[in-house]
């Protein structure tokens, strides 16, 4: 009991941080919006005295005379009129100028998640599930900010809540004190429900990140969903998390059910309370019938600005768990550091690409690559061969810089890819990876990305992908919409896009991670001829960035694949085995003759069943 105290304590201290990080961020707008609602609060305060006023000055005497003079009346009429428009006015700038912060804070906050997620390595990325990144980019932002709504309104209720207890006394000592004593019960009932309702707002709100993640893993894994035939199991586990997130906000509106009205009703019964009270001062001439209808008046709305305070409370659980979580991705470390360094764009002697003593480990107690030297010359073709987990796809996004060694260098022309600045590194090399990722848009925007390209040049490597005979079948060729995902084109057809999409750019290191794995092998050797002819028409002709031939890194298990290669590098267990041409490596390494001859085998069984 006393550890869920402390929590709820600081939950609250933690909920007027985070406004104070808004109030920080819009200074001017929290202002605008503050002032609206104190003038509000003001005016509130104001319509008991005109009410007060006008039952002593008007009414009264209308009834004692049996008449009413015009101008008085209207002057009375004009009084409420202009108390009514000047809090209209104060309504419009609370509501507008919190609005407005509420949204901004949203924005703001999650640009700086998106920013984040786009800065953070690959390996900060493979640590954190998709569905909570989403998850922190949009329902944690929005929680994080929602108190800021009532903020205004509840500082304008405080103002309005001191000048009605000030008035109150001003108008009758004993009255305001017999109405005050509502006070502490109002004070109790917010205490209590902040005590049973904050733990389960907290609870609820993780709850949303979980089921969001739920669904987005069983979204992004329908088609292994429905090939397995786990349909039933995924819809009992999503059911499961959202029953429970279910019943706990049922608890939750339980509790703010009874709340609700036990806070509207005591200040019903406070004010039957003065009135009777009052109606005895006024029977002994202690007081007047208007001051007693302005203190009951005042009554009636000193409970709003306590109901105001606890919907800001209120709030303030799923607040700080929203913010936490969000804070939690806008300070994580990892943040890919660049150089200032220019790749050069004329002819470079040497090689293009160095790859010395790599080292690399997902967990330390098991280093996955150990001291891997390689490099590429111009113009060459280097097929990295290895055994399933022997670090192929590991070494493919050290050299693309998706992550960094834990030692060693990779060098570009003989620059460490470290030095160079930001986004020179892709205009030179391209990673085609084997899951080929295609985005619900045309054909000709999922291969250019928005980039400055020809169609004539869309055209030319589709034709060096192999992919521009099935475009040109498709209903509205270049502008036919693929959908999510691609799911209207085949696994093979994915993978040739994504290869005419690294094409594209001209690259002058083109590294394919198994990007062939879905064509079948005659397909792939119209490729990969495709290629070679495709780099020899570049040499000296403004191919790549530098004008050299482009040279190739390709993750193969295919014979006919790795024949075509100047160059093998077996890898076995993170290191390097074996160098040399395919037909020097059958020859003098018996594992890799074991390991491509099994690959033959397998493909040979495979192409046999189809």
């Amino acid at each position: 009991m006393a550890e869920d105290a402390d929590l709820r304590g600081t939950t609250t201290l933690d909920g007027f941080r985070v406004l104070w990080v808004g109030i920080k961020r819009e200074p001017r707008v929290f202002t605008v919006a503050t002032l609206g609602a104190v003038l509000f609060g003001v005016l509130t305060v104001a319509d008991a005295w005109v009410l007060g006023w006008s039952t002593q000055n008007v009414l009264i005497p209308a009834f004692e005379n049996g008449e009413i003079g015009t101008d008085l009346l209207v002057w009375v009429v004009a009084l409420f009129m202009a108390v009514a428009i000047l809090r209209a006015v104060g309504i419009v700038a609370r509501r507008l100028g919190g609005g407005i912060m509420y949204y901004r804070m949203q924005s703001h906050t999650r640009r700086g998640v998106t920013r984040q997620y786009l800065s953070l390595p690959m390996e900060w990325h493979q640590r954190h599930p998709t569905g909570q990144l989403l998850s922190n980019a949009y329902s944690d932002v929005e929680a994080a900010w929602s108190p800021v709504m009532p903020l205004p309104m509840a500082l304008g209720t405080v103002v309005m809540m001191v000048i009605a207890v000030i008035q109150m006394f001003v108008a009758d000592v004993v009255m305001a004190i017999v109405g005050l004593l509502v006070f502490p019960a109002v004070v109790v009932a917010n205490l209590l429900y902040q005590r049973y309702a904050s733990p389960l707002m907290t609870r609820a709100q993780g709850l949303r990140a979980e089921v969001s993640e739920i669904a987005h893993e069983s979204f992004d894994g329908a088609m292994v969903v429905k090939t397995l035939g786990r349909e039933v199991e995924e819809t009992d586990r999503f059911r499961a998390k959202a029953h429970e997130l279910r019943d706990v906000n049922i608890r939750a509106g339980r509790i703010r059910a009874v709340f609700d009205p036990a806070l509207a009703s005591l200040p019903s019964l406070g004010v039957l309370v003065v009135l009777a009270v009052g109606v005895s001062r006024v029977a002994s001439g202690a007081t007047s019938a208007g001051d007693v209808v302005t203190v009951a008046y005042l009554l009636t709305i000193v409970s709003f600005p306590i109901r105001a305070i606890g919907w800001l409370l209120g709030e303030f659980p799923r607040s700080v768990v929203g913010y936490r979580r969000a804070k939690a991705v806008l300070d994580a470390e990892g943040n890919m550091p660049y150089g200032d360094d220019l790749l050069p764009r004329g002819e470079v002697g040497g090689a293009l690409l160095q790859v010395e003593d790599l080292h690399y480990a997902y967990d330390t107690d098991a280093p996955l690559l150990r001291g891997v030297d390689f490099e590429v010359q111009p113009g060459r073709t280097v097929a990295l061969v290895g055994a399933t987990a022997s670090g192929k796809s590991t070494l493919t996004s050290l050299l693309t810089r998706l992550v960094d060694p834990d030692s060693g260098r990779v060098r570009i022309d003989g620059h460490d890819v470290k030095g160079l600045r930001k986004g020179e590194l892709p205009r030179d090399v391209a990673l085609v990876p084997q899951t080929a990722f295609m985005f619900d848009d045309t054909v000709r925007d999922n291969v250019t990305l928005g980039a400055d390209v020809s169609d004539a040049e869309v055209w030319s490597a589709l034709r060096t992908a192999q992919a521009d005979g099935f475009v040109a079948a498709l209903p509205h060729g270049l502008d036919t919409q693929l959908g999510e995902r691609g799911t209207s084109l085949s696994g093979g057809q994915r993978q040739r896009l994504s290869l005419a999409r690294a094409l594209v750019r001209r690259p002058r290191l083109l590294i394919l991670d198994d990007a062939t794995s879905a064509v079948d092998p005659e397909v792939e050797a119209r490729i990969l001829a495709s290629l070679r002819d495709d780099r020899s028409d570049n040499v000296g002709d403004g191919g790549g960035a530098s004008g050299s031939a482009a040279s190739l890194v390709v993750v193969a298990y295919r014979k006919a694949t790795i024949s075509l290669a100047d160059e093998v590098v077996h890898l076995d267990e993170g290191r390097i085995v074996g160098r040399g041409t395919h037909a020097e490596l059958l020859v003098s390494s018996p594992a890799y003759a074991h390991l491509v001859n099994a690959y033959e085998v397998d493909a040979d069984a495979e192409e046999a069943a189809r």
